[in-house]
């Protein structure tokens, strides 16, 4: 019971730091649209298009849901499947987030202008830092530690397959009817790997999003796994507790 309660308190705390992280993106973005003359609906609409923020905004509110459950019923019983199949929906494509900002985006916080501010650059490298490494990283060690996670049944996977397909198509209709908002494009895309503008052109940008899936894929395959692994063990042991009660018995 101790162990359920200190995990809740540890996911409100993992919610709270992704949504410092959502906020302190929405400021810097929020500075530079006004500082630079910008389109402000079109840049906060942009911003709230992003598949780190979407994702992130998802996981706040699953960890909340999850943690308050844990609160409201202390024990020893499985999680609601609802939970279990929130969090193996953001666990997925937030560790496939991890692993594509560190390989493919890392490097000087590109976002940050000479314009900028000490505080507006923190606030840019804090939303980086925060929803690309510590909240994947958070919700790793969830994956492999929370007491109670509930196994999933396997046609689980389409489900966290599922909408990050509808995100990227999402994406790359709606880059090709909006522009830039600093003026330099007709078009808009939120990563430089998904834009079919550069040389590569739709051939490179498909064959990333090919490339993610897969690996999004796998790396579903693998929380669901290790879920069902836990549930089983987790199983085994009421089982052999029960049994031991009925021998002394």
């Amino acid at each position: 019971m101790g162990s359920s309660r200190m995990w809740a308190w540890l996911r409100i705390a993992g919610a709270i730091v992704a949504f410092s992280g959502v906020v302190a993106g929405f400021i810097v973005n929020f500075d530079r649209s006004t500082r630079e003359g910008w389109d402000l609906g079109l840049v906060l609409t942009n911003y709230f298009s992003l598949f780190t923020i979407l994702t992130s905004i998802l996981t706040i509110v699953v960890l909340l849901v999850a943690a308050l459950w844990s609160l409201r019923n202390p024990g020893t019983m499985r999680e609601p499947f609802g939970i279990a199949l929130g969090l193996a929906i953001i666990s997925g494509p937030l560790l496939l987030l991890g692993i594509v900002y560190n390989v493919l985006l890392r490097g000087p916080p590109s976002g940050v202008a000479v314009e900028d501010s000490v505080g507006i650059a923190f606030a840019d490298q804090w939303a980086a830092e925060t929803l690309h490494v510590v909240l994947p990283l958070y919700l790793l060690v969830d994956l492999l530690f929370a007491p109670r996670r509930r196994g999933l049944p396997w046609w689980a996977l389409g489900v966290v397959v599922a909408y990050p397909v509808v995100w990227v198509i999402y994406t790359m209709v709606r880059g090709t009817m909006v522009a830039n908002p600093d003026g330099s494009n007709p078009w808009w895309y939120p990563y430089p790997f998904l834009d079919p503008n550069g040389d590569g052109g739709y051939a490179s940008a498909f064959t990333y999003i090919a490339v993610m899936t897969v690996g999004l894929i796998l790396i579903g395959v693998l929380v669901i796994a290790i879920g069902r692994y836990r549930d089983r063990r987790a199983s085994r042991r009421e089982e052999a507790v029960e049994d031991a009660a009925k021998i002394v018995v």
